[in-house]
């Protein structure tokens, strides 16, 4: 699902430069789930933009200059009114500060309502809940993932970027994850090892690109997180740990407190993320074409805990296929500029 239904299928060409000493290059841009995916004439991905950082940086113009986020030093021009209409009522959605009370709203207020003079005290957290999953459109769910990334970002650091890096990254992205699966951001530190937020970003400790002779163990990791936040909504999770009243305001207002947020970043850095299921996991490297040996081993350098994936590796027999060229993967291990 895209970020805009209607745009299941958005593409135009563009004007793509990585660097200001750059020179331009004719590009394809793709409007995905959270993301703008920008590639060559041929198809080759090159960049991989969130949805929830891009910047449009002069307004009123044409053709539309976006950046993608306030300090990139990559620039993107458009002048398809299409795919300008459809990013900018993505960032319309992420900006919006106040409350807007449309019909929309009155609709949910309403049956809401009547929900909760049918429900009982032990009934409605958990209909309250899944009612409010149910309704939350994309955009939102993008700027919660975006105001979730900033207060995790207090700890974290930005997201580490470099046009090589970036290109490399994108390509990862594109090679592991399915299209519209949301984009990849390397962090520096203050997570765990992964984090998927609402909206479709997932954060990557920059550990698992810099600690690692191949890209094997970061796909192993990119991987499991995917079939982790396929199993368990991270909104849901969010929701949650938030409580009634915070998803009661998110419904009347379409905002969480921000304290919600940062009582849930706090808890998000600071958890181990919960094992994936090993029947799941490997059924998740042999659609990838990618060996579960090197994840298990980064998980439990004895193998003691992780003997099943690497028993049951699927391409024990041969059949792997490249993850990243030698290229990419020196460009992402310097992503960081270590």
């Amino acid at each position: 699902m895209t970020a805009l239904k209607q745009y299941a299928r958005l593409e135009c060409p563009g004007v793509w430069r990585p660097d200001p000493d750059v020179q331009r290059q004719n590009v394809i841009v793709s409007f995905g789930d959270a993301s703008l995916v920008i590639a060559d004439q041929k198809g080759m991905a090159l960049s991989h933009w969130s949805l929830a950082a891009v910047v449009r940086v002069n307004r009123g113009e044409m053709p539309a200059l976006y950046t993608p986020s306030a300090e990139g030093t990559e620039t993107l021009e458009i002048d398809d009114e299409t795919m300008i209409d459809a990013i900018e009522q993505v960032r319309g959605a992420i900006q919006k500060s106040r409350p807007r009370r449309g019909r929309l709203r009155l609709l949910l207020l309403a049956g809401l309502g009547a929900g909760m003079l049918a429900a009982g005290a032990l009934w409605l957290p958990g209909a309250l809940l899944r009612h409010t999953l149910s309704v939350v459109p994309e955009p939102t769910r993008i700027e919660i993932g975006t105001r979730l990334f900033t207060a995790i970002g207090r700890v974290s650091g930005a997201p580490c970027r470099s046009p090589r890096g970036d290109q490399a990254l994108a390509r990862l992205s594109s090679r592991l994850l399915a299209p519209g699966g949301g984009g990849l951001l390397v962090v520096p530190g203050g997570i765990p090892d992964t984090i998927s937020l609402p909206g479709g970003a997932m954060l990557v400790h920059s550990r698992l690109v810099e600690d690692h002779e191949t890209p094997d163990v970061v796909a192993g990791f990119i991987l499991a997180e995917d079939v982790r936040r396929g199993l368990h909504d991270p909104l849901a999770d969010l929701l949650r740990g938030a409580g009634p009243g915070a998803i009661f305001r998110l419904l009347t207002t379409g905002h969480l407190p921000d304290a919600a947020l940062r009582d849930y970043a706090e808890t998000l850095t600071a958890a181990t993320p919960e094992r994936v299921p090993d029947a799941l996991l490997i059924t998740r490297f042999e659609q990838a074409a990618l060996p579960s040996t090197p994840y298990a081993y980064a998980l439990d350098v004895t193998g003691e805990t992780t003997l099943n994936l690497i028993e049951a590796d699927p391409m024990r027999g041969g059949g792997a296929r490249t993850v990243l060229d030698d290229g990419d993967w020196v460009a992402l291990q310097g992503i960081c500029g270590s």
